[in-house]
């Protein structure tokens, strides 16, 4: 009798535990999986000896079975019924507009890096945002940080996001669905792109070569800054401020409003100076564009 009761109370705090949404799906795994089973069960039921019992066991590990998948699954089955309005909380709507963009979903790097805002604001961005839950706790786990460095970043990123939600026009979504059989929040970033038929927005990176491996389409925000940057060709002239002596004997460094760095082929003895260069040559490299030139006097 004890263990029954205490049998009682764990399956009473399971069930209490258990999200609504993850009893319906299993609720509805067990159906289709005792369907199934009794579709096939009546095969066995001529059979000696065991004909009766084989269709029990069958029906048991079919109801299993369908419990166990469709809980698994439940993120598809959801973009899949209502595409997905089950697991979206709008936050903000277009005045009767039909947007028929794929939506944007935003990693925790880019958040924080806080220029996503700023192109947004320009209307370069078609189509809605969408905020993971799993990135927003991210976020939040970040933003109470006992390093001072990472809690100033993550607040940083919490402020972004405000200020897309209230002064953008711009729609954003939270997701408030989950994976939880998946732990790296990349991986879940990959997944969620696949089932929304999405574009990731980042500046990660790895989660960049991650995502086009498997396929999902990456707007990566670096890869944008360096292609709008002015284009600068051999012999074009420019004036600029030496700053800093270069890694060369006699080379001095210089830098564009961009972040361009410029590298003065006898620039040390004007480093302090704002000189007239004359460009030689351009060197394009994975971190970025590299220019070097020479003082228009030499």
């Amino acid at each position: 009798m004890e263990n029954s009761t205490k049998a009682k109370e764990w399956i009473e705090n399971r069930l209490q535990k258990t999200p609504m949404r993850d009893l319906l799906y299993g609720f509805s795994g067990i159906v289709m999986g005792l369907l199934v089973a009794n579709l096939f069960s009546r095969a066995f039921l001529s059979i000696p000896w065991i004909g009766g019992f084989i269709p029990v066991v069958f029906n048991v590990m079919m109801a299993y079975l369908g419990a166990s998948i469709a809980i698994k699954k439940k993120e598809e089955l959801s973009s899949l019924i209502s595409n997905p309005a089950g697991t979206f909380q709008k936050k903000r709507k277009s005045q009767h507009t039909v947007n028929w963009a794929k939506p944007k979903i935003l990693d925790t790097s880019v958040i924080i890096d806080g220029r996503i805002a700023d192109i947004c604001q320009t209307g370069f961005i078609e189509g809605n945002l969408v905020i993971p839950g799993f990135v927003l706790e991210e976020l939040r786990h970040i933003a109470d940080s006992s390093d001072n460095l990472k809690r100033n970043r993550g607040r940083r990123g919490l402020d972004i996001l405000n200020k897309i939600q209230k002064e953008l026009s711009i729609e954003v979504e939270i997701y408030e669905g989950d994976f939880e059989d998946i732990t790296e929040v990349d991986s879940k970033l990959v997944k969620l792109a696949q089932i929304l038929d999405g574009c990731i927005i980042t500046n990660d990176f790895n989660l960049n070569k991650v995502a086009e491996f498997q396929k999902v389409q990456v707007l990566n925000i670096n890869e944008l800054a360096n292609a709008v940057k002015p284009v600068v060709i051999p012999g074009e002239e420019m004036i600029v401020q030496v700053i800093k002596d270069g890694k060369e004997t006699g080379q001095g460094v210089a830098y564009l409003d961009d972040g361009t760095m410029i590298v003065v082929d006898g620039g040390k003895r004007h480093i302090g100076e704002t000189i007239g260069v004359m460009v030689t040559s351009v060197l394009q490299t994975a971190a970025g564009r590299m220019i070097f030139a020479k003082p228009k006097s030499l």
